[in-house]
């Protein structure tokens, strides 16, 4: 009232405090209402951890036998579930935002893609919950795979959510009017000190594959470039064959809600994983999209021949197959990495250059180009002798200066040929001799890579025909995007801090501390750039924008409610992640 907030009190119980009134303290805010900022702008957000046995669920579920109970998932309010409380703060706090996508994860255990097994995970072997259980695809807890633990004795990831809370989660969002994409994802349970044959190497098994590493990853073993390389061998078909496995739509039995997995036991592929996400989605009364896969740039670029990509082939017939599943009132899409949509270009001395992934792209099934797109829109450094600074640039929040790269400067005018360069700033320009196109290089130049054909270079000589891709055809979703809270994340958005993990990175000349405004301004740029027609071209063969900016989802709120989560750490043990990662 008029400025001030008041917090009210009913019969407060001091007995706990010692009969004292204790010490409160408390952080008013609300959401801005200018056009302007990230509150105003952001449409679509992920919604994770992705992990976490019953984080999903919108009932109340306790753990424990006998008299004595706990609540598993009310860690924020006594009667409301975390997911309920975590979308009515996103709902308050981010207005604009009218679409939400459902990240769930299943467990790989090996990145030589022929020996990886999909699998739900459970967290602990035994647990007694009430009123209901976990179960995924059919598989009980028994069953599951076990996550790895720490030193201290806790997992390191969440357990699959169970599919009934999958259920209630979609129906929840749907009933506040969002739209809802399924975003199936794939953690990589590769813990330190495995003995895993490395396909990064001539199948090293010391010191071993990597650490929980990300599953962009997974590739043929031996990886392209190592001695004995399955790339460009029949073997490498038969590797991509098994990691994808022979589920079919109709190998899973739907009863109510529920749905159980009828074919071979030993089957964990890929296959499995995403149709039987299909499936329960249409129980839940159908999602508006579905990603078929997201960031498989090793997996997508293995070659059986010179030519052919078979893993590109195998998510066609599985867009082909969720279609089938979900009906043509559900788009689907493929979530592919920002290094990975536009092409391949193999680094070999070929010479090769191929739009690998157009057959998927120029698919009937595929309605849209998915992007997760982490580029950087910085080279800031310390002091005021740095290139960008000598360009008159202030400061790396400048929204101008961002956004002045957004279709300029690293992966568009220039890139570093090697880690010396960019420290040094010896900056190479991307440029392709007399063929003149060099926007075949340039990862950022979206516009082009849009608007016009494609043609395949083996050798490094142009095709006399273009790939099936045609111009201006589909619309482009950033599926992710986002950047860390973290000092000049700017700089290098793709990169995030995870102790645990091999893949832990502070941006290129991060000094390492949080910085909740880069992580605002990237997302404001973004979508304020993207929103503006002059940037965003529309097409002529399908009427709408190249980039369709109410789909583009900022990395990420969460289903954990702040401040309990990062706090909580013996609940939530990726709390401390929080604080320099990618989370809203």
């Amino acid at each position: 009232y008029r400025g001030t907030a008041y917090v009210v009190f009913e019969e407060l119980a001091l007995s706990t405090y010692g009969n004292r009134l204790p010490q409160l303290s408390f952080e008013v805010f609300r959401p801005l209402d200018d056009s302007d900022t990230a509150e105003g702008l952001v449409k679509a957000v992920t919604l994770i951890p992705a992990s976490g046995e019953f984080t999903y669920a919108t009932e109340a579920i306790r753990k424990g036998s006998g008299g004595t109970t706990s609540a598993e998932n009310l860690n924020a309010l006594a009667d409301a579930a975390d997911v309920v409380v975590a979308l009515d703060r996103l709902q308050a706090m981010a207005p604009a935002v009218e679409s939400v996508s459902l990240v769930v994860a299943w467990f790989g255990n090996d990145l030589r893609a022929g020996n990886c097994a999909i699998r739900p995970g459970v967290e602990v072997a035994t647990k007694v919950t009430s009123p209901k259980v976990w179960l995924v695809n059919g598989v009980s807890r028994a069953s599951a795979h076990m996550v790895s633990r720490d030193a201290e004795d806790r997992p390191v990831y969440g357990g699959t959510p169970a599919d009934f809370a999958v259920v209630q989660a979609i129906r929840e969002m749907k009933a506040r009017g969002l739209r809802v994409t399924f975003y199936p994802f794939l953690l990589m349970d590769v813990p330190p000190g495995n003995t895993l044959p490395n396909p990064y190497s001539a199948n090293a098994v010391t010191p071993g594959q990597p650490s929980f590493p990300w599953r962009g990853r997974i590739t043929c073993s031996p990886a392209a470039g190592f001695t004995g390389t399955a790339d460009k061998t029949a073997g490498a078909a038969t590797q991509v064959s098994s990691f994808f496995g022979a589920a079919t739509p109709e190998q899973f039995a739907v009863s109510g809600d529920n749905v159980n997995w009828t074919g071979p036991a030993g089957d964990w592929g890929l296959r499995r994983m995403i149709l039987h996400y299909a499936h329960l989605c249409a129980v839940a009364g159908g999602v508006d999209a579905f990603l078929i896969g997201t960031e498989m740039r090793g997996l997508t670029t293995i070659r059986s021949s010179a030519s052919a990509y078979p893993a590109v082939t195998a998510f066609k017939t599985l867009a082909a197959d969720v279609k089938s599943i979900l009906g043509p009132g559900t788009k689907v899409g493929y979530a592919s990495d920002w290094s990975e949509y536009f092409g391949h270009q193999p680094g070999d001395g070929s010479g090769d250059v191929y739009f690998h992934l157009d057959p998927l792209w120029s698919d009937a099934n595929i309605d849209f180009i998915g992007i997760d797109n982490y580029m950087p829109l910085s080279d800031w450094r310390d002091g005021f002798d740095h290139a960008d600074a000598l360009e008159g640039w202030s400061a790396v929040h400048d929204r101008a200066y961002l956004q002045a790269n957004i279709a300029s400067g690293e992966g568009f005018d220039w890139f570093y040929a090697s880690a010396a360069d960019r420290s040094a700033q010896l900056r190479t320009p991307i440029s392709d001799g007399a063929a003149g196109k060099p926007w075949v290089f340039r990862y950022k130049d979206l516009r082009a890579w849009w608007s016009n054909p494609h043609f395949n270079r083996p050798g490094g000589v142009e095709s006399g025909t273009p790939t099936a891709w045609v111009p201006q055809s589909k619309p482009v979703w950033f599926t992710e995007l986002g950047c860390p809270a973290i000092d000049r994340g700017t700089n290098q958005p793709n990169v995030f801090f995870d102790p645990k993990s091999s893949e832990s990175f502070t941006p290129y000349f991060s000094r390492g501390w949080r910085d909740d405004a880069i992580q605002r301004a990237y997302l404001e740029a973004s979508y304020l750039w993207w929103g503006e027609g002059a940037n965003n071209p529309t097409s002529s063969v399908y009427g709408g924008r190249m980039v369709h900016v109410p789909e583009c989802a900022a990395w990420t709120w969460d289903a954990r409610p702040y401040p309990l989560f990062p706090e909580l750490t013996g609940v939530w043990t990726d709390g401390p992640n929080w604080r320099l990662g990618h989370w809203l």
